[in-house]
């Protein structure tokens, strides 16, 4: 069945179309028959309880040109089949609001991810949740607090808790005396407390990046940071490697897959350093054109059809 399908996301002459994920997940939808329809946040308007977007149609081929746009009009965003909320961070309170607008058509519309479960589910602080999963983390402002971590774990790595993409991020060795001036440098930037986490000398053979779907484990990829650099980001250097999913992955996947499939987070991305747990990315994981590359496979292929059998549930009800 053709669908609709709106994407809320970034302007579409900033992506990457080689990492992109949206851009295939926007590739497979056509494919299958699917009207593209693309808006960014800013383009939402709700008036009384209508929510519309300023929306463009679009169309996209895997060569040059890549994208084509039509003529924008408001789009009822009630009456569309799917809503693709995959705006890149930050999770500040414009990426906030734009979950609250995007709940008023939720119940008519399948937003993927659910927009309820994406405000209540920031990268840093949903894994929290999953007792056991991550490594030795202290989430605070106070310095007392932070220096006593630091004495007990030595080597840590500071961050800030709703920064994305590496932003911030800090590698203390115990015999750094930086740790007085970034707490100040933190406080002055931001309100909110930072995390501190025992850091994982298994980072320097690579951070991986899990994509579940419907929280299940199809695919991954090893981002191995670059040598003097404690991280593994793709866009600051870090190579992507073939990745196989460990029996330590697979017991991370499945502590916290069943509430992922229950919270409406039908598309994630999980970072696992060694046999930890440090990220569970709802807002816009990315990874899927790397592991396509590197496996030979379609995830994007995996998600569309876990939005069908949502949409299949929906219409049965």
């Amino acid at each position: 069945m053709a669908l609709q399908v709106a994407i809320q996301m970034d302007p579409m002459e900033t992506i990457n179309v080689a990492a992109d994920s949206t851009f295939v997940l926007a590739l497979e939808a056509q494919a299958r028959g699917h009207a593209l329809f693309h808006y960014l946040p800013r383009d939402l308007a709700l008036t009384d309880d209508k929510l519309t977007a300023r929306a463009r149609p679009l169309s996209v081929r895997c060569e040059a040109p890549y994208f084509q746009l039509g003529a924008p009009r408001s789009l009822d965003l009630a009456g569309v089949d799917v809503v693709l909320m995959r705006q890149d961070p930050p999770f500040d309170m414009a990426y906030i609001t734009a979950t609250h607008l995007l709940e008023h058509v939720s119940r008519q519309v399948l937003v993927v991810n659910d927009p309820v479960a994406v405000r209540n589910a920031p990268e840093k602080l949903f894994a929290t949740h999953f007792v056991g999963l991550m490594p030795p983390t202290l989430i605070s402002s106070d310095p007392e607090t932070i220096a006593d971590f630091r004495r007990r774990h030595g080597e840590i790595i500071l961050k800030p808790i709703f920064g994305n993409g590496g932003a911030g991020v800090f590698h203390l060795k115990p015999d750094d005396d930086n740790l007085n001036a970034l707490l100040e440098m933190f406080t002055r930037l931001s309100r909110e407390p930072i995390i501190v986490q025992r850091y994982l000398p298994e980072i320097r053979q690579g951070d991986k990046r899990i994509i579940l779907v419907e929280g299940e484990p199809v695919g991954a990829v090893l981002r191995v940071p670059k040598a003097g650099e404690a991280r593994a980001n793709l866009h600051v250097g870090g190579q992507a490697k073939q990745a196989a999913l460990t029996k330590r992955d697979r017991e991370i996947c499945a502590a916290i897959g069943p509430t992922l499939r229950q919270q409406g987070l039908v598309f994630v991305g999980v970072d696992v350093i060694g046999d930890y747990l440090t990220e569970i990315n709802v807002t816009s994981p990315t990874g899927i054109q790397e592991i396509n590359r590197l496996d030979g496979v379609r995830l994007e292929t995996q998600v569309w059809d876990a939005i069908d059998a949502r949409l299949a549930v929906r219409r049965r009800r």
